[in-house]
């Protein structure tokens, strides 16, 4: 049975349920606002709409905090504009698509969806009230333009509080239940990627499939964990014990690849004792991705860490074995916080660990496309308002500019098949709100209950589909036109002007349509300019991290949205073997080597090394980018061999410069390999360009 049929025939539970709550929560919104004497109630169900998305307790009252305070902002600068500019309309409309630039570029560098719609709405407010008080310019007064600018923010904020009683009073659901929800499938999405890292048959697929599910969970289980402060006094423990999960995750990738990288390709240097621990490694972090009991997770973790000491203890290892024992004591131990971290985020435990959260990669070159964009779709909107006059182009100017910013950080792919559900849940709402809705309110006497009923049943399917991932496009696309096509208030004429109601369902599809566009046009920086900048930005961190205020943890908060991204922009694209992804991982492998090699340098000669530590780091960095390249890491060598000659004869053979030399050996493999992939890449996509002219 196709989906949407399933959806609708056999609906899950917790679907009637959200869709039940939204009709009271849209029914509540249009009472109030319609009992406080609002002439425009519709888009306080447009504001509780929005908040139908996530109805989770602390997330609803985050995006409430986020929808009022942008509303307000928006608000303020509303009335700037107009007490200055309400005589002049094209000055005011260039200062709305500059407000809307600013607006939409500061959006592009934040993560977290109720922080992208602060954005959005301090940007669309002062659209609604700017262009319905331009509307009517004859009526214009300072006292029309305040009251104007009331009752538009009023409206706003009525729809949300209402929505935010709605989802604590009914039904309510958490936050830390998702959040425990997504902390167990990024363990087990981990174990299952290290598993197949640390197999010497893993395939290349199989490893990339699972880098790119557990990067999404993470980046999605961090989003999340700023909302879980809102449910209560536990909440503040649990969003750092979500954190630190996902913290200590990108270690546990960033390490595994040394064991996964030396077996596939150099396993003749690995010991029967080293070989045999890392297939017991193996065999560990697959029963406790199957595990669901903490303690036997806890205690094989435990076992392992006491494995590893045991044969670091061993004598007559070489140089890259002390290194390679060492690291896998990090391994287990980071390992072990992680199973912490979840008994303490799953139990509601005090904890005191802590760990950065996950930041959003800042580029300005995509926060001014983003900006650009969302002006231009504002600006065409503009023109062809002043152009024709016809009302309905107002619509035009804010829909789209809506989801030209909710949508922006979405890949291109997802973004264009998003606005065409969009546009087909529009094309839906349009027949129901003509020859449905509004044909039966004009028949009916204007009493309010009998409004609702008439409402409640388009809105309640088209929440059903809003619930589900799938079709949350094609519900907001159903939904938000119907309301507006309908605008239900309290002195609705009768008969109902159908033309006009046309005419804003011909605007609506306009606007989206140039949206699509707009974004096809210019979906951005390409493919391999965004490559670049990642890799460069990378590159800027290897040469400061392990500096105060620079640790292991900033380094892995900066990366994962970079290897998102990376990860995103390969998808499919299998001609390129994934080579970018893999010299991403490879900088989030660099970043910890830094840390390691300074503690160690730090402990053969205390406050000795620094001339030699910043040498070798600058030496890193620039081999790294050099292997992102396809040149060998000459420079690095020749830095390495100097710091083992230094320290030898500082210190002598101690064991601390068996490790140092290990790692350095190691990473000089890494940087050979690496150059070694970018070469055969870079010819076989000349190749590949060949052969297509």
């Amino acid at each position: 049975m196709p989906p949407v049929l399933s959806l609708y025939l056999f609906p899950p539970k917790h679907t009637l349920i959200f869709a039940f709550k939204g009709v009271i929560a849209m029914a509540m919104a249009l009472y109030v606002s319609m009992w406080m004497g609002l002439d425009r109630p519709y888009w306080a169900l447009v504001s509780a709409v929005f908040l139908q998305v996530r109805p989770e307790t602390g997330m609803v009252l985050e995006k409430t905090a986020s929808q009022i305070t942008g509303t307000l902002v928006g608000g303020a600068f509303a009335l700037l504009v107009l007490y200055h500019f309400h005589a002049y309309a094209e000055i005011a409309l260039f200062c709305l698509a500059c407000w809307l630039w600013l607006n939409a570029g500061f959006s592009s560098l934040v993560r977290r969806v109720n922080f992208i719609y602060f954005f959005a709405m301090a940007g669309v407010t002062p659209c609604i009230i700017i262009l319905l008080s331009m509307a009517t310019p004859a009526t214009v007064t300072s006292e029309t333009i305040f009251l104007i600018a009331q009752a538009r923010v009023s409206e706003i904020i009525v729809g949300a509080v209402c929505a935010m009683l709605v989802s604590l009073m009914f039904w309510p659901r958490r936050v830390e239940t998702a959040l425990i929800d997504q902390a167990r499938v990024a363990i087990n999405q981990t174990m299952t990627y290290l598993s197949v890292e640390l197999s010497a048959f893993g395939s290349h697929d199989q490893r990339h499939t699972n880098i790119d599910s557990t990067l999404e969970t993470l980046i999605t289980l961090n989003d999340d964990s700023s909302a879980v402060v809102f449910e209560g006094p536990k909440g503040p423990g649990q969003s750092r014990a979500a954190t630190v999960i996902c913290n200590k995750i990108l270690s546990l990738v960033a390490v595994v690849q040394i064991f996964g990288r030396l077996q596939r390709n150099n396993p003749d240097l690995l010991s029967e004792n080293m070989a045999a621990l890392l297939k017991k490694l193996k065999q560990d972090v697959e029963l406790i991705g199957s595990a669901t009991d903490f303690d036997v997770c806890y205690n094989i973790a435990q076992k392992q860490r006491r494995q590893w000491r045991k044969l670091f203890d061993t004598e007559g290892l070489s140089p890259l074995e002390y290194r390679l024992c060492k690291t896998a004591q990090g391994l287990v131990a980071d390992l072990v916080i992680v199973l912490r971290a979840f008994r303490a985020l799953s139990r509601g435990e005090d904890s005191h660990l802590n760990a950065p959260s996950l930041k959003p990669y800042r580029d300005p070159l995509v926060a001014i496309n983003t900006g650009f964009r969302t002006a231009l779709v504002f600006s065409l909107g503009a023109m062809i308002w002043v152009g024709t006059g016809s009302p309905a182009a107002i619509l035009l100017m804010i829909l789209p500019v809506i989801f030209s910013i909710m949508f922006a950080r979405l890949p291109p792919a997802i973004i264009r098949s998003s606005l065409r559900g969009v546009l087909i849940g529009a094309a839906i709402a349009v027949p129901v709100a003509i020859f449905y809705a509004l044909n039966l309110i004009a028949q009916s006497s204007g009493d309010f209950v009998l409004l609702v009923m008439i409402l409640a049943g388009p809105l309640f399917l088209g929440l059903m589909a809003l619930s589900q991932r799938a079709f949350l496009p094609y519900g907001l696309g159903f939904c938000i036109p119907f309301v507006l096509l309908v605008q239900p208030a309290n002195n609705m004429q009768l008969p109902l002007n159908v033309s006009y109601t046309a005419s804003n369902a011909f605007a609506i599809m306009t606007g989206v349509i140039i949206l699509y566009w707009v974004f096809k046009l210019f979906a951005g920086p390409g493919s391999a300019r965004m490559q670049r900048r990642l890799l460069k930005a990378t590159t800027r961190d290897l040469a400061v991290v392990g500096s105060p205020g620079h640790s292991e943890d900033w380094f892995n908060a900066r990366m994962c949205d970079r290897l998102l991204r990376l990860t995103r922009k390969e998808q499919g694209m299998a001609q390129q073997g994934r080579v970018v992804t893999d010299l991403a991982l490879t900088g989030l492998n660099l970043g910890h080597m830094v840390g390691r090699v300074q503690r160690a340098m730090n402990t053969i000669a205390p406050g000795q090394t620094e001339h030699l530590l910043q040498q070798w780091q600058y030496a890193l960095s620039r081999s790294y980018i050099r292997a992102a390249r396809g040149e060998s890491p000459v420079l690095f060598q020749r830095v390495c061999d100097d710091i083992v000659t230094a320290l030898s004869e500082h210190a002598g053979p101690t064991e601390n410069v068996l490790l140092l030399e290990g790692t350095f050996q190691r990473l000089n493999m890494t940087f050979q390999r690496t150059a070694k992939m970018m070469r055969t890449a870079n010819v076989r996509q000349t190749n590949d360009n060949m052969a297509t002219e």
